[in-house]
């Protein structure tokens, strides 16, 4: 075999090794962000200041009730003295004025605590919204340098439904599940004061 040939030979070999090095297929990693969020210290966190707020917002409800109640129990009183045939017809006119105020007092006190709840509510998930959207970035940026780290082409979340209602990974070795490295790596800057257990809090998706 000339020389020629023998580089000829070098040169197809070379090239074919590199088609079959793009051919490999990429490496892919997967975590579960729902799973890392949830678990999250700032996340516990996060709940307990809600929680707190949320019964802070509840006592407040609740005085407002009572205020209403109180007034409720005045408009029957008048009511009742209405009826009473004892009664001057001067006081039933006063009374009748007065209840037809407690009635329009009862009522705006009524709205002004269902506008509170509402509003309540909606802050108190806005809140919650926002400190996930932070949250979400801040983990996202976690995940890609133990992917990185790993030497991989694709980190995956596997937590999210596909469009048919079903999990998007419905298998992965073990192996390639990264959650407790992303966890571990979280819970380097875990401060020491941060043991509190995690509270449930309805905040919605």
């Amino acid at each position: 075999m000339n020389k020629s040939a023998k580089i000829l030979i070098a040169l197809l070999a070379i090239s074919v090794t590199g088609l079959f090095a793009q051919a490999q297929s990429p490496r892919i990693l997967f975590v579960d962000m729902v799973k890392v969020m949830n678990e999250h210290y700032k996340t516990e966190e996060q709940k307990t200041k809600l929680q707190v707020d949320a019964e802070k917002a509840s006592a407040e409800a609740e005085k407002i009730l009572k205020e209403r109640n109180v007034m409720v129990e005045e408009y029957k009183e008048l009511v009742e003295q209405d009826k009473n045939p004892m009664t001057t017809d001067a006081v039933k006119q006063q009374n009748r004025a007065a209840a037809e105020k407690k009635i329009q007092a009862i009522q705006k006190t009524n709205n002004d605590l269902q506008s509170f709840n509402t509003n309540t509510q909606n802050l108190l998930r806005q809140r919650f919204q926002n400190f996930k959207e932070i949250m979400l970035e801040e983990i996202s940026k976690i995940a890609r340098e133990v992917a990185q780290r790993r030497g991989v082409d694709i980190l995956m979340d596997k937590s999210g439904p596909s469009l048919l209602g079903i999990p998007a990974v419905i298998y992965a070795d073990a192996s390639m599940d990264i959650t407790a490295e992303v966890q571990a790596e979280i819970n380097k800057s875990r401060p020491a004061s941060s043991g509190s257990p995690q509270i449930t809090v309805p905040m919605g998706n």
